[in-house]
């Protein structure tokens, strides 16, 4: 038999020493005391959270780890705004609205409870839910808690802004916008166009903002009563008002004539507005009785498309009333 041990007739090897854990077994059978109280562990979710609120609160931004994966909406998709300072402002401006999203054990100021008070007034169904879902709702946007769910708009014909008109018994104005895409954009020429008596708006069907919450917190409300119509080309539509009677004048920083001189302001008219930057394209451009420019000092290259139509439209309705 090879070896030793027993029955070998030769002594056992004896076993060298083994390498101890320096008690660190001992000590760590001996407890590590009483368990802290909740608010006193950092790791407690509770505590994460509100320290998480607390730095949203302050700073206005996010802290989520996770930014929800964009995905493209359909036109019949609802929009979300979210905020407390813009959905308590749409609120007050009677945006239409179909639900009022608050987080749980959020910390009611007064914009949420004026919020809550004008969705119950209306009869807005109101559901608490977690942040991960106002997260997913607003797209990653920042919420603070609340977030006010408007429908998909119903957008007109173009033909029904020019019948809106002829209903009223008024001369016809309608505003249409040329590769506008910032949705604050379209929401602050609303508001413009709803300030001067426009009757409507176009915008393209394609490659152009759509009247979203963004257009609605920057229109403050005036897209309620201002109709928008959507146009599978515009530049075909601009013609058709032509051949109804229309004069279609283009803004643009290269235009021949200044706002303030141009003729027929006061008759039948369309005022396109172009993108800042790029202004009217070419096709557009082409389709447009007489193209227009705001004389401006040199050292401003061009205009937020924004402001260019307030002013322009603030022209139309002088020539109007003189």
């Amino acid at each position: 038999m090879a070896g030793g041990g027993k029955g070998s007739g030769r002594p056992a090897k004896k076993k060298s020493p083994t390498k101890g854990t320096g008690g660190n077994v001992r000590r760590g059978l001996e407890g590590r005391g009483a368990t802290p109280p909740a608010h006193l562990r950092h790791w407690h979710k509770d505590k994460a959270r509100t320290e998480r609120i607390e730095r949203e609160e302050k700073t206005g931004r996010s802290s989520s780890p996770r930014t929800p994966v964009r995905t493209r909406r359909s036109d019949d998709a609802p929009e979300h705004i979210g905020g407390r300072n813009p959905v308590v402002e749409a609120l007050r401006a009677g945006v239409p609205a179909s639900t009022l999203y608050v987080a749980l054990r959020i910390d009611n100021d007064d914009r949420v409870k004026e919020s809550v008070r004008i969705a119950a007034d209306r009869g807005i169904a109101m559901l608490e839910v977690g942040r991960e879902k106002l997260d997913r709702l607003t797209e990653g946007g920042i919420h603070q808690g609340i977030a006010l769910q408007i429908p998909a708009y119903d957008y007109a014909h173009p033909d029904d802004l020019v019948r809106a008109a002829q209903d009223a018994a008024e001369v016809p104005l309608i505003v249409a916008l040329d590769s506008v895409t910032d949705p604050r954009n379209l929401g602050a020429i609303a508001r413009s166009a709803t300030a001067f008596g426009a009757h409507g708006m176009v915008i393209p069907s394609r490659r152009s903002a759509g009247v979203t919450g963004g257009a609605w917190k920057t229109s403050a409300g005036t897209l309620a009563n201002l109709p928008v119509a959507r146009a599978a080309n515009l530049t075909a539509t601009l013609r058709e008002y032509r051949e109804a009677g229309l004069f279609v004048i283009g803004l643009d920083g290269e235009g021949t004539v200044d706002i303030g001189e141009a003729n027929l302001l006061d008759g039948p008219l369309v005022v396109v507005v172009g993108s800042e930057g790029k202004g009217l394209s070419r096709l557009v451009r082409e389709a447009c009785d007489l193209v227009v420019r705001i004389p401006m000092h040199a050292a401003a290259e061009s205009l937020n498309a924004g402001v260019a139509a307030g002013i322009a439209l603030y022209e139309v309705a002088r020539h109007r009333r003189s």
